[in-house]
């Protein structure tokens, strides 16, 4: 078989693999979309003690058997964003959402948003949403920078 035979062969495999991702993912999108639609639908408003944050592996965060027994095994082994949280006499072990994770304060009163067992966004007792905090700088980062101003700095004078 010719050399170009075989790269016929590759191309045909790799736009057919190409077209299968690409309508997997319109579909996995659309799904998306719904479930978040419905969690906007049955979010409620409501005060609670955040214990701790973590991220964890769903088998090993003490949830209930109904809830792990809903999640698809090959999930249950991912580590997912969870809270401890205290809503009135109750402490739960909830879902963040991802976008929210490090902006959650540990150890704090706040008014969160949730749909069912899942934390949708925080806000601050006195509605203030509460800003996510920087990002520790590396020693490169933290070099370049001092070496930027030191340049700036000589070359105004």
């Amino acid at each position: 078989m010719p050399w170009w035979g075989v790269l016929l062969i590759i191309l045909a495999v790799a736009i057919a693999l190409l077209v299968v991702l690409y309508f997997a993912g319109k579909k996995l999108q659309a799904r998306q979309t719904e479930a978040e639609a419905q969690m906007q639908a049955n979010k409620q408003t409501v005060s609670l003690l955040v214990i701790d944050k973590k991220r964890m592996k769903i088998k090993d965060a003490q949830l209930p058997a109904g809830v792990i027994d809903q999640i698809p095994k090959m999930q249950r082994n991912l580590k997912a964003p969870l809270a401890k949280v205290k809503i009135g006499p109750q402490i739960l072990t909830m879902f963040v959402d991802e976008k929210i994770f490090d902006s959650l304060p540990v150890k704090k009163e706040v008014k969160a948003e949730i749909s069912g067992m899942y934390i949708i966004s925080v806000k601050g007792m006195h509605g203030t949403v509460i800003k996510k905090d920087e990002k520790k700088k590396g020693f490169f980062k933290r070099a370049l920078e001092k070496a930027q101003e030191k340049a700036g700095a000589t070359s105004v004078k």
